[in-house]
């Protein structure tokens, strides 16, 4: 496996060389009298003016409407833990950075100081009239599932957790090519996730959205079942009630007898060989455990798995979340949403393996790669025309303009 503290050293170096990785522009010359009197004093006062009369034309008026929060407790930072919200700043400007770069949008990282769900959920609130968007990044469980809750509940703006629902369209539109590739169908899969965290609370409601024949979540007590006792939260309790058909007990080495996916969100190490090779026939294994997959993917191989995704860049099949989040929300803030809804997450995870054409598809060539040209126009596309169908947009524009106006946007990325 390839070391990533290669890299620690060219890291440090450039983050003090550029004191951060993002800033703040000024869109128009503000260096003459008559600009001064537009842009600020006396001018500035007519448009807020019109946005007092019309609380609603702060969107027209302002950079509100393509302005992103990037908000964490820096309670559950990826590979380094609960290391606070000062720590975790590099990483949520690595993040604000990315939705600039592929998304076009002004995205910022907001690290809070709190000490319970209730103190985030207020500080979020509070600053609301800033922003078109809330990213949730990096929150620990089950708080980051109650903040969420309670966000898309009490805010006016849409509220998506990367952490949760990125993962899960991205995995969906992996699993939608391989399975293309194997000439399987969703219906008669079984499917085993091993983490019943964020990630993997996200992936098994998606699936089960999206028609899988069965999903069966698995922690360090097992597999989830109605009338577990042990190691139990809310939030698995309703898990429990959606999943797992036939309400089966066991292991996780138990639950992949027989199975034809597996999904890895938990740990380093924690699959063996052998339970792929109990597995169906040519199953599909997505160990996305990060930096370190849940099981090597050439061991997966070995034992029998006919398609291994993971969450690497420096491995095929990389299922990354840069190729739904930067979309996503470009689709939500130009339709207006007032949610990112099931209907919007399966539409991402449908563009995205629309991208893949398909005599390019092979074993290890399910996915495209964030990189290419026009994935989040298509995307966000496509995620606004979801918010239009499902009744959640709320722009005046019509759908062709909304469109245009994302390629607009999005012109050259």
């Amino acid at each position: 496996m390839k070391r990533f503290d290669i890299y620690d050293e060219e890291a440090l170096e450039l983050h003090k060389k550029y004191r951060g990785k993002i800033d703040i522009g000024v869109k128009a010359d503000l260096r003459s009298k008559h600009a001064l009197s537009v842009w600020y004093t006396p001018g500035v006062a007519h448009p807020c003016r019109i946005i007092n009369k019309n609380p609603e034309t702060v969107y027209d008026y302002t950079i509100k409407s393509n302005t992103l929060a990037v908000a964490t407790d820096g309670s559950r930072v990826l590979g380094l833990g609960n290391i606070g919200p000062e720590a975790s700043i590099p990483v949520m400007e690595g993040k604000a950075a990315l939705f600039v770069e592929f998304g076009g949008i002004d995205a910022f990282p907001l690290p809070i100081k709190a000490r319970t769900v209730e103190e985030f959920v207020a500080t979020v609130k509070a600053v609301e009239p800033m922003f078109g968007g809330i990213n949730l990044e990096d929150i620990s469980i089950p708080q980051c599932f109650d903040i969420e809750e309670a966000l898309i509940r009490e805010l006016d703006i849409p509220v998506f957790h990367d952490d949760q629902h990125g993962t899960a369209v991205v995995t969906l539109a992996g699993l939608r090519n391989a399975l293309k590739l194997l000439n399987k169908k969703p219906e008669n899969q079984k499917v085993i996730i091993s983490g019943a965290g964020a990630s993997g609370s996200a992936i098994a409601k998606l699936l089960i959205s999206a028609g899988f024949g069965d999903v069966i979540l698995c922690d360090r007590a097992g597999a989830l079942y109605e009338g577990r006792t042990s190691h139990m939260y809310p939030y698995k309790e309703q898990l429990a009630k959606i999943s797992n058909k036939d309400n089966v007990k066991g292991t996780l080495e138990e639950m992949l007898r027989g199975a034809d996916i597996l999904i890895g969100v938990a740990c380093p190490g924690l699959i063996e060989g052998s339970y792929i090779s109990s597995m169906n026939k040519d199953p599909i294994v997505f160990p996305l455990a990060n930096p370190d997959p849940d099981i090597d993917p050439d061991i997966a191989k070995e034992y029998g798995a006919a398609i291994v995704g993971t969450g690497r860049s420096d491995l095929p099949n990389q299922i990354n979340n840069l190729c739904a989040f930067p979309g996503i929300m470009r689709g939500a803030l130009d339709s207006r949403a007032r949610v990112v809804n099931e209907a919007m997450k399966m539409a991402a995870a449908d563009a995205i393996a629309g991208l893949m054409p398909e005599d390019k598809l092979a074993a290890e060539n399910i996915i495209v790669e964030p990189f290419t040209k026009g994935l989040a126009q298509t995307v966000g596309k496509a995620v606004a025309k979801a918010a239009f169908d499902s009744g959640v947009a709320r722009t005046k524009l019509t759908l062709e303009q909304v469109c245009e106006m994302i390629d607009e946007r999005l012109k050259g990325k």
